[in-house]
């Protein structure tokens, strides 16, 4: 087990923009989730990703509040999907978001979607087909429809970080939720094995395994960091470094980082409870500014 630290993080620098860098070159992100109830998952998780540095955003979501999403995020092209009963993505999302993929560096999916998207199926036709180039990050209900599709995982070669809290790894790798609790850096080094990918246990303190490399453990940002939408801004966060050229682990470590000292910041602020999910984001390029 290794320290996730300042200087882990020296050592493990990010790719710096060229001096003639343009928004392509900065990395395309699109972000797909959301639902009719949780409609500005997409936004926290769209905007971290540009305060980490990507240089463009898309956002796919329901169709219904599409349209309101982008004049949320002037920044982002709105890309509407189709909608169930229940008001989440629908059975045919999954294929309308495969022929957004060629037009982004990275992929963040799942923020904002809910147990009655069909999120298996989702899942399965985005990840059908690697692409040399692109990157994933599956975050929220996509994760528990991650344990049946191991050897399309697999077939990625390490290019998809997943982001699990103790409860979606229980069903991730189908163990007793105790696992989590009582041997973390075990079983989280047995699921980067078993999916060959990034794997990030979230809780008060966050574990990162990655195959043939050592697990990183970060202790955590402080209890404030558990309140809603703080996961959604963890995923755009790795998203937006894997867009920038990050690799997986670096990605998901800086992006673990990153998270945890901006709720650090923000505890000695505001207050160590209290503060909002959306209040992280502006903290991020302040924090890159300070250790880049």
């Amino acid at each position: 087990m290794t320290p996730l630290d300042a200087a882990w993080l020296a050592a493990h620098p990010l790719p710096a923009p060229a001096a003639d860098t343009n928004k392509n070159s900065r990395g395309r992100v699109l972000v797909a989730g959301g639902s009719e109830t949780v409609p500005g998952a997409l936004r926290l998780t769209g905007e971290a990703a540009l305060r980490a540095g990507a240089g463009k955003l898309q956002l796919a979501t329901v169709e219904r509040v599409a349209l309101h999403l982008g004049m949320f995020v002037p920044e982002a092209a709105i890309f509407p999907l189709s909608a169930n009963e229940a008001g989440e993505l629908g059975d045919d999302a999954g294929e309308a978001l495969r022929g957004y993929l060629e037009r982004c560096d990275a992929l963040v999916l799942g923020p904002g979607m809910g147990a009655k998207a069909p999120a298996a199926a989702i899942l399965k036709a985005v990840i059908a087909e690697p692409r040399a180039g692109l990157s994933l990050v599956i975050d929220a209900a996509p994760i528990a429809a991650a344990a049946d599709l191991a050897a399309q995982i697999r077939a990625h070669r390490g290019h998809i970080v997943l982001t699990p809290h103790p409860g979606e790894m229980a069903k991730l790798m189908r163990c007793d939720p105790a696992r989590a609790k009582e041997d973390p850096a075990g079983l989280v080094h047995e699921a980067a094995r078993h999916f060959d990918a990034v794997v990030l246990l979230k809780g008060p303190e966050t574990w990162i395994a990655c195959p043939g490399e050592d697990v990183l453990r970060y202790p955590g940002g402080g209890p404030g960091l558990a309140t809603g939408g703080s996961g959604d801004v963890l995923a755009g966060i790795i998203g937006g470094l894997l867009a920038r050229g990050a690799a997986p682990r670096i990605a998901a470590a800086w992006g673990v980082w990153l998270h945890g000292e901006a709720g650090r910041r923000l505890a000695e602020r505001v207050g160590p409870l209290g503060f909002l999910g959306r209040e992280l984001v502006g903290e991020i390029p302040r924090l890159l500014a300070a250790i880049g």
